[in-house]
């Protein structure tokens, strides 16, 4: 494993510690927090587990989420029951300055924007090389039922994107994954609409119209708390 591997794992472990720290004023026995899905969602659910007893417990945003933190000991409740959540936590493929993202890389964007438009606040918490000045060098997902695909892969050629159908992956709702290579945004507010109308698209990795309330950032320098610009 290289030193830079290395390196970023840690820098993942210290916003999963930060974390902890931002949602201890929201345990309470009766509080369902909202969780997210990928690595460092991973490592933040991992140190969750020490305060299980703090909380009812959780809204997962994948199957893969769900199943780590049942295996903590943490109850997992569907959102339907819950209403809204407290806090969500979740990481990012890319974050900017106004703490509008592109998330998706691990295909769960829906159920992560439907767990982002419960939460009363968002914490991202990401290593340093995801933040950006501009999005759009990490592919972004866009989840397309499965008979629209080349139809809004051919809407998507006509907004300038070279779209490439992630083959093999199948998300949680049963749906598809087209992934915008060559897709520099300017505007995420208004790209996350203009994809959102394309007949056929679930949504897109566009997190702008619901960005992060908190992007806790780790860097060499330590954990910065970042709010939107």
């Amino acid at each position: 494993m290289t030193q830079a591997t290395l390196s970023q794992d840690q820098l993942k472990e210290a916003v999963a510690a930060a974390a902890i720290d931002e949602v201890r004023p929201h345990l309470h026995r009766d509080s369902v927090l909202g969780i997210g899905t990928g690595s460092t969602a991973n490592r933040f659910i991992d140190r969750l587990a020490e305060l299980r007893h703090d909380f009812a417990g959780a809204v997962a945003s994948s199957e893969a989420s769900a199943e780590r933190l049942r295996s903590h000991g943490i109850e997992v409740f569907e959102l339907n029951s819950v209403g809204t959540v407290p806090v969500y936590v979740d990481g990012a493929d890319e974050v900017n300055a106004h703490l509008h993202m592109i998330k998706g890389g691990g295909a769960a964007l829906t159920r992560e924007k439907i767990v982002a438009a419960c939460a009363e606040r968002f914490i991202c918490i990401a290593d340093g090389s995801k933040k950006v000045e501009r999005l759009g060098a990490f592919p972004l997902p866009v989840e397309v039922i499965p008979m629209a695909r080349s139809y809004v892969a051919r809407e998507l050629v006509k907004l300038g994107a070279d779209p490439v159908y992630r083959e093999g992956v199948v998300t949680d709702n049963g749906n598809q994954i087209i992934d915008c290579y060559d897709f520099m945004i300017d505007d995420p507010l208004a790209m996350e609409a203009r994809l959102n109308a394309i007949v056929g698209v679930v949504t897109n990795g566009l997190f702008a119209a619901r960005g992060a309330d908190v992007l806790l950032l780790g860097t060499a320098g330590g954990v910065e708390r970042l709010t939107p610009a």
